[in-house]
């Protein structure tokens, strides 16, 4: 069943998505919120606190929460899996394996992964969605001394990560992310029911283990307006590196 805070931050969501709400504009007061719905201030914290984590609401010391975007966002500030980022803002992630094959790694995939050249790896084709919805396509290349435990896992299995951390104790500790745009292919446009040549979000990572073992490499592309990544910066700390072309 769905919880009152669930309920709540959806009903915000749908309110800033069809411009009741609008970008740069002031959310009404815990207060205000907790007599429309009838809830406590509590109920109300935990509602907008998940739009918070999806970075569609910020806040300032004393002022009102302000809207930030109408997509969900996902920070690179820590590593998550999907599946984590989309629970945490109160989505219901989900997957389906399309493809899984073993095959020989190629030059930029072995590495990638810190293999011997044409060492076995496992090649994986998946889609990703929220709430029912197809918003990401991932082409992950694992590398082979975890590809068994891979193939193990259910083709709906909802976190890859989570699932082979209670099934072999392995943690994604290291990600490097590397993002562009890309027009979408045929596989694309088909899986993510966009136009072929219709632009998508590429993040190209690789991830690794708190050893600084590679795990994957992987390339994936979002469908437009899905998703908005958030990078926070200061003159202290930057963890963005502006890069030229490949």
């Amino acid at each position: 069943m769905t919880r009152r805070h669930e309920q709540i931050a959806e009903a915000l969501r749908e309110a800033i998505a069809d411009g009741r709400h609008p970008v740069g504009g002031a959310l009404p007061s815990e207060a205000e919120l907790a007599e429309r719905h009838g809830v406590s201030r509590g109920t109300v914290r935990q509602a907008v606190s998940a739009l918070q984590a999806e970075g569609m609401i910020g806040s300032r010391q004393g002022a009102r929460r302000v809207v930030l975007s109408t997509a969900p966002s996902q920070s690179f500030a820590e590593l998550r899996s999907f599946a984590q980022w989309a629970r945490a803002g109160g989505h219901a992630p989900g997957g389906r394996v399309l493809e899984s094959v073993r095959c020989p790694a190629r030059g930029e995939e072995a590495a990638l992964l810190q293999l011997a050249p044409q060492a076995q790896v496992l090649r994986v084709l998946r889609v990703r969605t929220l709430d029912g919805e197809p918003v990401l396509l991932e082409r992950t290349v694992y590398a082979g001394w975890i590809a068994d435990a891979v193939q193990r896992l259910p083709g709906d299995c909802e976190s890859v990560t989570q699932a082979l951390y209670d099934d072999t104790g392995l943690v994604f500790a290291h990600g490097e992310h590397h993002i562009d745009a890309v027009a979408a292919g045929t596989v694309d446009s088909q899986r993510l029911g966009v136009r072929r040549g219709s632009p998508l979000l590429r993040v190209r990572r690789t991830t690794t283990t708190p050893e600084g073992r590679p795990v994957e490499s992987s390339d994936d592309r979002y469908r437009p307006g899905s998703v908005v990544f958030t990078v926070r910066n200061s003159t202290r700390a930057n963890p963005l590196a502006r890069l030229g072309r490949d």
